[in-house]
């Protein structure tokens, strides 16, 4: 246990050691809120606007916390799997380096290493993503603010779960790779495609009926579900004290992904959370597999 809390506190060291890695880590973020809110909130203001019914009597600043809600959703479950993989890049640093063949000829068991390096990757990106909660909370609070301690505590449990999953997902991957161009296109193709595959950049209620489907099979979509529900709840509930009908929100939170079908059953939000924490064991459990076999 000595030598896994050393290996540990050695990984997290060298993560934010490397200026490179950690600042591009802290950076997407923040970089992407700002594009988020320069470039989409106008646009996302305007689809909720022309989804209510007309002479809905609703501030302005109501509609403005609703697309905050959503920018900090979609923010965090992109963050949340990206950051994981950056912080998960050491271990494929150390291959390239050949590092972990002075690892290798200590005394330390190969799973202890493997198991270090999982740890201090998720400790490394839970950090970061929770710097980003933050600031996005911030945002959110200068837009408008409606989320209830309740909200805010479970937007935090979503992220320990997505990074949980982004930890999980990279492990895997990175294990085959061993050269630094490997890691800048993995992290590229990540970087560019999870956004959308998860529903983050774009709704999926916005595809195509096919990729709808398609995408309900991927563990990332219910994160992402999770987020935008906590994160606009409060809105909705707002909206309807202030006299909005149950049939008028309906609308709004299917189109936001709120409400997911799967082959049209609703999924609830506990078979959300099962089907994430499902995802991370199995991946997990792959991992371990994947590890033994590979030595």
């Amino acid at each position: 246990m000595t030598i896994l809390k050393i290996l540990i506190r050695r990984n997290v060291k060298l993560f934010f050691k490397d200026k490179g890695m950690f600042f591009t880590s802290l950076i997407t973020p923040c970089i992407l809120l700002v594009l988020y809110a320069t470039f989409l909130g106008n646009v996302y203001a305007d689809s909720f606007l022309a989804a209510l019914p007309e002479n809905h009597g609703l501030p302005s600043k109501l509609i403005d916390g609703l697309v905050a809600g959503q920018l900090m959703s979609s923010l965090l479950a992109v963050s949340c799997v990206t950051v994981s993989f950056c912080a998960n890049f050491l271990m494929v640093q150390d291959k390239a380096n050949g590092v972990i063949k002075d690892l290798r000829i200590t005394p330390v068991r190969t799973g202890i290493l493997s198991l270090s390096y999982y740890i201090s990757s998720f400790l490394s990106a839970w950090i970061i993503c929770m710097i980003a909660t933050v600031v996005s909370l911030f945002y959110v609070w200068t837009m408008g603010w409606y989320l209830s301690a309740g909200d805010v505590l479970s937007v935090m449990l979503d992220v320990f779960l997505l990074v949980l999953f982004g930890t999980a997902l990279s492990s895997i991957i990175n294990l085959f790779l061993s050269t630094q161009g490997q890691i800048s296109a993995v992290g590229s193709v990540i970087s560019g495609g999870y956004g959308f595959i998860c529903g983050a950049y774009m709704p999926i209620s916005s595809f195509g009926t096919g990729l709808q489907k398609a995408v309900m099979f991927l563990p990332g979509t219910y994160g992402t579900s999770l987020l935008r529900n906590h994160c606009v709840s409060g809105v909705f509930a707002e909206m309807q004290k202030q006299g909005l009908p149950a049939q008028a929100v309906k609308p709004l939170q299917d189109m936001l992904d709120c409400n997911l079908y799967f082959f049209g059953t609703e999924v609830t939000t506990y078979a959300m959370y099962g089907i994430l924490v499902g995802a991370v064991i199995l991946l997990m459990g792959g991992y371990i597999l994947l590890h033994k076999s590979k030595n």
